[in-house]
């Protein structure tokens, strides 16, 4: 029970950082982009655009998943408390950083000029390409440092690593683009890739390990899995992108280019601002899950304790995004952008089934089963995409909404049927119970926002919001003591 207790403890504690990280980011996100539309203009802001999509495509084309594959390894090294073990495998990661780093500049060095035109029209950004390469090597040696963070579960280092790259560059853009104007794009590019790598590398120049020097058939021996899976990834992420680009121009063609915008604001909304929770809650479960990876009955249990903890954490936060969604697209758009309302309502719902496929999913990557986990995403790609195409030809954005409720739900089946064919996987009651409960009351609130007028919906869509926290509180002090560990975080703040 005290494990238990203690497993739960460390889902939340980790949930809690990295959630903090990702709301952090996004707020110096919000910041440089305003600034950045300010200092630049819309032309100046295409531009910054456009260089890091175009060389973030070379990046996905060249890093070979590294960022993803590599922490499974070192965690898997980490459980054996081996010291010459972890020292090889972070040798061997490092070694490959360097090689496809290095890749993925010469690509964009030698392809700059087709880069240039490909992307802008014309070879006046040839110049540009070939001083931003170098930040392909940069990135990719930061990504190695951050893995060595994850897989290592050095949590606090990693979560200050990423604040103070994300702080450092908005630091220094700043300046540069008030005196600079546009000629500071490529400087700030390069300068903000190599803050990001110094901050990495001052978090992790003093973990104990040894220095070792590894032999090239070690690296092909110990790297062949991580570059296999790691380009299964990668491809799995391309395909991604696709399918969201030729969503895009289908609505572009039978509809109109404010459908598209419409649809970006919306889908903004569910995978940056809600999809938040999912990143920080991923950072530690990926690398415990790969350490009992072996055991299907861990497995099983470390997926049904993340599922519970991510119901209980997004049902509270979703039904209050049902609620109060009009002013929030209000707040972080425009009330021209409230056509989208209907959508994200949807939408909100398909997020209880993406909780739980989500969880489930990760459990592909653990086991290593690359090519599995190529052909489970690739699925899901496609039918999402069927969904997506059916859905706007019927309802237009609305229809957008269902088809993305329609689409997890689908893959929600694939995920726990390969995962139970394969993996011997089941949920166990306790979750049930709790996915029961708080998506119901989803459904309620869902229904209120829909039928009901104002201000009568706000008054019973806060009694709903009340009841699902309450619920979440409870079920909460069950696992992991939550009034006990409040009370300490108050007693500590009052010792200050």
């Amino acid at each position: 029970m005290m494990e238990q207790k203690s497993s739960y403890r460390q889902i939340v504690k980790a949930t809690s950082l990295f959630g903090g990280v990702q709301f952090f980011q996004i707020i110096i996100s919000v910041i440089r982009s305003k600034f950045v539309a300010i200092l630049l203009g819309p032309a100046g802001m295409g531009v910054v655009g456009l260089l890091t999509a175009t060389t973030g495509l070379v990046a996905g084309l060249t890093n070979f998943g590294l960022g993803t594959s590599a922490v499974k390894n070192i965690s898997e090294a980490n459980a054996t408390d081996n010291h010459d073990r972890i020292s090889t495998i972070i040798a061997v990661v490092r070694r490959l950083v360097w090689l496809t780093g290095l890749l993925g500049s010469l690509v964009t060095l030698i392809a700059s000029p087709w880069l240039s035109q490909f992307t802008f029209g014309n070879k006046d950004y040839t110049i540009a390409f070939i001083w931003i390469s170098i930040t392909l090597l940069l990135n990719q040696l930061s990504t190695g440092e951050l893995v060595l963070l994850q897989g290592l579960r050095k949590l606090q280092q990693l979560a200050k690593a990423n604040v103070y790259g994300s702080l450092a560059g908005l630091v220094i853009s700043i300046p540069l683009y008030y005196k600079f104007g546009v000629e500071g794009i490529v400087p700030v590019i390069i300068i903000t890739a190599s803050s990001t790598l110094f901050f990495t590398w001052l978090f992790t120049r003093n973990i104990d390990t040894t220095t070792k020097r590894v032999s090239r058939s070690t690296t092909v021996l110990e790297g062949k899995n991580m570059l296999v899976m790691g380009f299964m990834i990668s491809m799995s992420g391309l395909i991604s992108l696709m399918v969201a680009y030729m969503i895009r121009i289908f609505i572009n063609r039978t509809g109109d280019v404010a459908d598209v915008g419409f649809y970006s604001a919306g889908f903004t909304i569910i995978n940056t601002y809600v999809g938040m929770v999912f990143t920080a809650m991923g950072t530690d479960y990926y690398p415990r899950l790969s350490l009992v990876a072996s055991d299907n009955t861990q497995c099983k249990e470390q997926i049904n304790q993340q599922s519970e903890i991510a119901l209980l954490i997004l049902a509270p936060i979703l039904i209050t995004f049902l609620v109060f969604l009009n002013w929030a697209i209000i707040i972080l758009y425009s009330s021209q952008f409230l056509s989208i309302t209907h959508m994200v309502y949807w939408a909100t719902l398909g997020i209880f089934f993406k909780a739980l496929s989500w969880a489930i999913a990760f459990v592909f990557l653990a086991k290593g089963a690359s090519k599995l986990f190529f052909w489970n995403e690739l699925f899901g790609s496609l039918h999402g995409f069927g969904f997506s195409i059916l859905g706007y030809h019927l309802a237009g954005l609305t229809g957008l909404g269902i088809s993305f409720l329609a689409s997890y739900m689908l893959y929600f089946i694939q995920v726990f049927v390969i995962a139970k064919v394969k993996f011997e996987f089941s949920f166990n009651s306790s979750l049930l119970t709790i996915f029961l409960i708080q998506f119901l009351l989803a459904v309620i609130c869902f229904a209120v926002v829909i039928l009901v007028k104002q201000p009568y919906f706000y008054l019973i869509g806060i009694l709903l919001i009340a009841f699902s926290g309450w619920y979440s509180y409870k079920e909460l002090e069950k696992r992991i003591g939550l009034k006990e560990i409040i009370q300490r975080s108050i007693q500590k703040f009052k010792m200050k």
